[in-house]
């Protein structure tokens, strides 16, 4: 098979930049591997190259920020990154060599700013790493030549894998590009490959253009023809109200106007996170502006003088506090854009994929390594809606619904689920491939340089903040998935199928208002508001109320399960993929005590106590009292499977489980002698299994037995 040689490479950039991602699902295998061929040397040769940017060896060894590691690092770790994977999906069998598998595998991601790492390593010579790179170069080719191929590539391929490291290294491309920009002037050469863009000229005023309310729908199906990093997937859908959007991305000028009025010496115009990340960082201007009788802006490998109709590039802190001031000086609700406004700008603007053809937009090199004018490319009535500079929202970093993690990388995006990583979306002048394509979704510490500036808008609604928790306690992710999650070794749903019994148990009956005591997370509720007016779930958890009341609020839960020892795997269950959506709002979850329920607790047509009686410390008292509960003719239904434990309910109140006047005394019997002054049961008992999931490999398989329970008329 021949493979593009790099000169043809390089006067493919030159005519028209990097090459796009594959489609996966479109094509004949020959072709299609000659693309992917192309596609990895024309990434693997780019990125190689560069590191010329670099004056000489030194120029690898020393931090370019303090914040992370050496640039011979990230040299290293793209290769290390291919065999990695393809060791994992094991269609490698073996390393390649593995103390540089080692030391290259780990430490990408940036610390916090006041986070310091002194970390000595024994960093190999560059050559060292250049000719492991070539070996991985060479390995990587001979598998694109040999693997059996077949159309489309998805999630499960065997090719899933080498496109996944392609993808990574252009990732690093990028985020290495920076690193050279902040390293220190004398260790770097201008290169003519990557020379920047030197139109410049005088910026424009900028203008509020209204956004009409409109639907976004975003994220991709999982058998999409394009490849995605794992948040990219699932379901997302919102109505976007109307608002105003800046005709243009914040362009040095006009930033300059927030640097000459103090912004960055009053703190009113910083958030408590900002004002420590400025005062640590003694921030003054933005950190690639540099004064020399004269503003200055630092490029990749050279300064230049300041090109005042270019995007500012800024953090999102210096963003934020330039959208407080310009509130103060407007009048005007002016803040960052959200995702879900973005995509809805994205709509109105017109934007689509971009081509094989140089990009309408400052995209995949196309145009040369640098920003340019504001001015220069335009979108509907807007510019710059993606390219140029990465623009910051103010949406932290969350799953969709039907989010999954890939198992070749399941710590791709699952670590910034912690509200400190924000979304940046559109792209950079050298963004490519993946993170060129609008489904791209990613996301950086909030005091991160990237090659990212701003747009802002106005709007009279909140920015939304997403969730994007992931429950992590051991017994409320069990609970969660025993209510929500997947049936296991053909046994149903427990909680459903207790709704299901009740409310054939109530054919013929008012179904008015029920009580789901023992409620848990919730799943039963829900469910018996498919008949009943009004359920009410209590329980004395409050986590488990908590979650309860997180699906009925958002439709949707998120918890991590434990797979074996400290691995973990994600999940997201939403009431609409049950069938439950319009359940919520006849549900109303709340903390209470079984054994001494408050009076507002009554009038109800059922009472389900599942699982419920074992754990109470009192069950006789709490079945002596529900009478009062229960409308004429309605129903308790009781389910247990008899686990009485002393840890749980004092040996004085168990119900049965012990031998009375030398006989043996069953919980049943006791439920009778509780319940029979005022109930009367219907049919007889039935064993019910559940089972709760503990690990990948451990369950608890469990018979819970049933009984129904209808109330008496109360004697005259």
């Amino acid at each position: 098979m021949e493979f593009s040689n790099p000169t043809a490479i390089l006067e493919r950039q030159h005519a028209i930049g990097l090459t796009r991602t594959p489609n996966l699902a479109e094509g004949t295998p020959d072709t299609k591997r000659q693309e992917i061929a192309r596609y990895f040397t024309d990434t693997f040769d780019t990125y190689t190259r560069l590191f010329d940017c670099l004056a000489d060896d030194s120029g690898y060894y020393q931090k370019s920020i303090p914040l992370r590691h050496p640039l011979i690092f990230y040299l290293g770790h793209t290769a290390t990154f291919f065999v990695n994977k393809l060791v994992l999906a094991k269609i490698l069998k073996e390393r390649i060599n593995p103390n540089m598998e080692s030391i290259f595998a780990v430490g990408v991601d940036e610390m916090s700013w006041d986070d310091l790492n002194d970390d000595h390593y024994d960093w190999p010579a560059v050559q060292e790493v250049l000719d492991y790179r070539a070996q991985v170069r060479q390995t990587v080719l001979e598998l694109i030549e040999t693997m059996p191929l077949s159309l489309p590539i998805d999630w499960d391929s065997d090719w899933w894998p080498i496109v996944m490291g392609i993808e990574h290294e252009r990732i690093h491309l990028e985020t290495s590009s920076v690193l050279i920009r902040q390293h220190a002037l004398e260790r770097v050469q201008p290169q003519p490959e990557w020379a920047p863009i030197r139109e410049t000229g005088e910026a424009p005023e900028n203008e509020l253009l209204t956004v009409p309310a409109g639907k976004v729908h975003i994220g991709k199906p999982y058998d999409d023809a394009f490849y995605g990093w794992d948040n990219e997937y699932g379901e997302h859908q919102a109505d976007v109200a109307e608002f105003k959007a800046s005709q243009y991305l914040v362009s040095n000028q006009e930033f300059l106007e927030f640097v000459e009025a103090g912004g960055y010496q009053q703190d009113e115009y910083w958030s408590e996170e900002g004002l420590a990340w400025r005062t640590f960082a003694e921030a003054k201007h933005p950190t690639f502006w540099r004064w020399q009788n004269g503003w200055q802006l630092r490029l990749m490998t050279e300064e230049v003088e300041m090109p005042w109709d270019w995007p500012v590039e800024v953090n999102y802190h210096e963003a934020k506090a330039f959208c407080e001031w310009k509130r103060e000086q407007t009048g005007k609700p002016i803040r960052l854009p959200t995702e879900d406004e973005w995509y809805r700008l994205c709509d109105e603007s017109g934007v689509r994929e971009v081509g094989e053809s140089p990009a309408n937009a400052n995209l995949h090199l196309d145009h040369g390594a640098s920003s340019c004018p504001v001015t220069r490319f335009r979108h509907g009535q807007w510019f710059d809606v993606v390219g140029n500079v990465w623009q910051w929202t103010e949406t932290p970093t969350y799953p969709f619904d039907n989010f999954k993690v890939h198992p070749l990388y399941d710590d791709f995006t699952t670590p910034t689920f912690d509200g400190q990583h924000n979304l940046i979306k559109g792209g950079s002048w050298i963004s490519c491939g993946n993170e060129a394509r609008l489904a791209s979704r990613y996301a950086f510490r909030r005091h991160f340089f990237q090659h990212a500036g701003f747009r802002y808008i106005t709007s009279e609604a909140e920015a939304v903040q997403p969730n994007a928790y992931y429950e992590s306690d051991r017994l409320l992710t069990e609970y969660a998935e025993f209510h929500y999650g997947d049936s296991w070794f053909g046994v149903a749903n427990f909680p459903k199928t207790m709704a299901e019994l009740a409310l054939d148990a109530m054919a013929g009956k008012k179904t008015g208002k029920a009580l789901d005591l023992g409620c848990a997370c919730g799943r039963a509720s829900f469910e018996l508001a498919r008949q009943f007016d009004e359920v009410e779930g209590v329980d004395f958890s409050a986590n488990f109320i908590r979650l309860g009341v997180e699906m009925a609020e958002q439709g949707a839960i998120r918890y991590s399960l434990t797979e074996e020892g400290e691995l973990v795997s994600y999940h997201t269950r939403t009431l609409k993929e049950l069938d439950l959506e319009d359940t919520a709002a006849k549900v109303a979850f709340y903390q209470g005590d079984a054994c001494n329920l408050k009076p507002q607790y009554s009038g109800y047509d059922l009472v389900l106590a599942a699982n419920l009686i074992d754990r109470l410390y009192r069950p006789r008292r709490f079945l002596e009292c529900i009478h009062d509960r229960i409308n004429e003719g309605g129903l308790l239904i009781i389910a247990s499977p008899y686990t009485w434990l002393e840890e749980h309910t004092p040996k004085e109140e168990w119900l049965g489980g012990f031998k009375k006047d030398g006989e043996n005394h069953r919980t049943l019997d006791g439920i009778r002698e509780c319940l029979g002054e005022h109930f009367r049961m219907v049919g007889e008992p039935r064993k019910v299994p559940f089972v709760i999931r503990e690990t990948e490999h451990k369950f608890q398989h469990t018979l819970s037995e049933v009984t129904v329970w209808e109330r008496k008329p109360a004697r005259s």
